[in-house]
């Protein structure tokens, strides 16, 4: 039997704002193995306590749109005078090398990710309910209300957007939703087309 070295996934998360991706991408990260953070490239300058290549890749104006015109993006955008993108080389090193790699990004991002790789597995979180969304939001005490129901107001939007994912994660425990995605990678390795190298004669 050859078994030879399976490729790495590429899997989008997305979800609104308050739904608490970063507490589950923060779970999913310390009890799986072989699962690689994808570390935005940002222009916009380090906030306190914001550290490079952990939070961001801060980089110039120049360099940013040097990156566009090589191709070296998979995805960016641009988003209140600063450009937010993810290196197209790091993601296909990792995988080649059999890593999952893991991009946190929303939904138009997530859309020029699934254009450029077919294959990239797209997973939406949610809240149990939009009630518990907007008590989180409330709860963070750090927005004022008219940016709340902002807030609200573009999840609704992104709720649309839920059709063209492959999978709808609810996070009504951190531990559940972390679960859930690991389950949904460990079917997406088992998948007929991605281990058929590993019987011969085929």
């Amino acid at each position: 039997m050859n078994r030879s070295r399976r490729k790495g996934e590429l899997i989008v998360l997305s979800g609104p704002s308050g739904v608490g991706k970063s507490t589950v991408i923060s779970e999913l990260m310390g009890s799986r193995g072989n699962l690689y953070f994808s570390v935005s490239f940002t222009t916009r300058a380090p906030r306190v306590g914001e550290a490079d290549g952990v939070n961001y890749n801060f980089v110039d104006r120049a360099e940013f749109e040097r990156m566009i015109a090589a191709g070296e993006l998979l995805e960016y955008a641009e988003y209140v005078g600063n450009y937010y993108g993810t290196s197209l080389k790091l993601i296909q090193d990792k995988i080649e090398e059999g890593i999952d790699v893991l991009l946190d990004i929303e939904v138009q991002g997530a859309a020029k990710v699934r254009a450029r790789c077919p294959e990239a597995v797209l997973i939406f979180i949610i809240p149990p309910s939009f009630e518990e969304l907007s008590r989180r939001l409330h709860s963070r005490a750090t927005d004022p209300e008219d940016v709340i129901q902002g807030r609200l107001q573009k999840a609704h939007d992104e709720y649309r957007e839920i059709v063209t994912y492959d999978y709808l994660v609810v996070n009504d425990t951190v531990s559940n939703a972390a679960a859930e995605i690991v389950s949904i990678l460990t079917a997406e390795s088992c998948r007929a087309k991605k281990r058929i190298n590993m019987i011969e004669g085929i």
